[in-house]
């Protein structure tokens, strides 16, 4: 069998919304949009819908709601098994409920604000996309902490919740309601019988793409508990298999 981790030599490299006593919570670091970087020479891999998603965690001081968004299309492009660009599109108009019984009212009541103009205004915005301007070997020094507001249900810092065993730091940009910016997080990508699969886990702040609804500036509103924390714990899942031609 065909096993190899990819880009392990020099290859230069992936969606939304989050635990009492320590300071939790760490972000990406954000930048404005960067060009993406032409692909010269590759083989370009297609992205496997039934296969990859993003799930989202997100947290208030009185508890945490999960979720998923799904990714509807999507193209690698490798040169020699290594990682070197790509993009994919995420289908906002889809995004749904994990912890709440689709049964029970409060899971209609989530979803349907969660895709209104307070949150991601799923009828403006239906899609998301993501564009790699970067990939390279992985960088534990590019993982730093934030400090949290302190309560039960904080985010989990991003050196506590991103995937096991990273090999690539992922760099692109991330486009949401129509709002670019350039994120970089570990992620563990790998090659297997010919299959690509890239995992990352990291935190964002919602508020850079205008995710403010309930956000932490308010201080008052933080000492009454009532404040929607500005860090979203994300979960990242990709495959792609090679494209027919």
């Amino acid at each position: 069998m065909y096993k190899k981790t990819i880009g392990l030599l020099t290859v230069a490299m992936a969606v939304f919304i989050t635990s009492c006593n320590t300071p939790k919570g760490q972000t990406v670091a954000t930048s404005e949009a960067e060009e993406v970087a032409a692909v010269a020479s590759s083989v370009s891999y297609a992205l496997t819908p039934s296969a990859s998603t993003t799930t989202w965690i997100g947290s208030k001081p009185t508890g945490q709601h999960t979720g998923i968004i799904p990714i509807k299309e999507g193209s690698f492009a490798l040169e020699e098994d290594n990682l070197v660009g790509g993009n994919f599109t995420m289908d906002i108009s889809g995004l749904d409920v994990t912890d709440i019984p689709k049964e029970e009212e409060g899971y209609g009541k989530l979803k349907g604000h969660l895709k209104s103009g307070d949150f991601f205004d799923a009828e403006t915005y239906p899609t998301a996309k993501f564009e790699i301007t970067a990939v390279k070997p992985f960088d534990k020094n590019a993982v730093t902490d934030k400090d949290e507001f302190e309560t039960e249900y904080a985010p989990a810092k991003a050196s506590e919740f991103m995937v096991e065993n990273p090999t690539h730091s992922i760099s692109g940009n991330l486009t949401l309601k129509d709002v670019t910016k350039n994120i970089t997080f570990p992620a563990a990508v790998s090659m297997i019988d010919g299959e690509l699969s890239a995992k990352a886990k990291f935190n964002i702040d919602r508020t850079e793409w205008n995710l403010s609804y309930g956000d932490e500036a308010n201080v008052v509103d933080k000492a009454k508990d009532k404040f929607i924390y500005n860090t979203v714990n994300i979960g990242l899942e990709v495959t792609a298999t090679k494209a027919q031609l």
